[in-house]
Formats: C-alpha cells, structure tokens, sequence
C-alpha cells in the first residue's frame, strides 16, 4: 500500500485530462463511448453544490473550525509546513497520506490544504476513494488565509501572533 496512493493519484490526474481536458476534438478521436462518457461526468460535476468537495472562504473554514469537531490536514511537505502553517493544522504530505490512514478519523469533518489548492484537491478525491465522507479541500489555501490577516504558526506568522 505504500505507493497506491501515488499510482491513484497519478491515475485519477490522467483520467480528469482525459475525460475533461481533452476538448471536443480529443473526445472525437477517442473511443467510441468517450463523448457520452465526457457529458455524463460533465452533467454530474454541474450537478453537484459549489460547495460539495470544498471550503471556498476563509470565513467559511473559521466557522468549521470553531465548532471544534474538524481536523484540519496541511498536505504540504514538511519544509513547507514548518515555514509557517495554519493553526491547528497537521502535517500529513500528500505522497504520504496512504500511510497515515488510520489516523484520520470518520467521525470528524476533513479539510485539506496546501499552496494552491491542486495537492488538496488530489488528497480529497483519493481520501473519498479510500472510503472517506466528511473531507473536503480548502482551496484558498494557505496563501488565502494569509492573505486574509487570519493567525499562521511558524516563521511567517507576519499577519498574526505566531503559536
């Protein structure tokens, strides 16, 4: 199980290329089911709430945050993490979140967050793969909350008291 994470991930990456970035002549060109493939994955994503899979605001993950029943996961590499992090946060890099699945608990809401949102949105898509209901992303991310004046630990916590 130590690298399935990363062959997930790499495969998920290929199949969202494919079936959403390829356009209309890369849909023609492939396989013969590929266009009705492509409408029903894009009438299923148009579907789905704005929010589903993500916290888009900073006021938004302080709430979730402030009832005290969230866990939130930095999916950052530890440099980055010890630069400076949101408050609260843990450390579990994306390359590394296979290994650390049963640490995450079930009975709390996820949220996932890195530098601009692609490495947390890769970790929500393989953590509801491995089964997991209450996880979401936080695509501001960490250079949002920043920017929002909101408390960082580590040595960038130019905008609020550092931890």
């Amino acid at each position: 199980m130590k690298h399935s994470l990363t062959r997930l991930l790499s495969s998920l990456a290929l199949a969202v290329l494919l079936l959403l970035g390829g356009g209309s002549g890369a849909a023609a060109a492939g396989p013969q089911g590929l266009p009705a493939v492509e409408g029903a994955v894009d009438e299923y994503l148009h579907s789905l709430p704005a929010d589903f899979h993500t916290l888009r605001t900073v006021p938004a993950l302080k709430s979730l945050m402030a009832g005290g029943n969230v866990l939130l996961i930095d999916v950052r590499q530890p440099g980055e993490y010890r630069a400076g992090h949101i408050r609260g946060a843990v450390n579990l890099p994306l390359r590394e979140l296979d290994d650390h699945l049963g640490a995450i608990p079930t009975d709390k809401e996820i949220v996932l967050y890195c530098s601009t949102g692609f490495r947390s949105a890769m970790g929500v898509m393989a953590l509801q793969l491995q089964g997991f209901r209450h996880v979401r992303g936080f695509p501001p991310s960490f250079a949002g909350w920043q920017a929002a004046g909101e408390a960082v630990s580590g040595p960038e916590a130019g905008n609020g008291a550092q931890a």
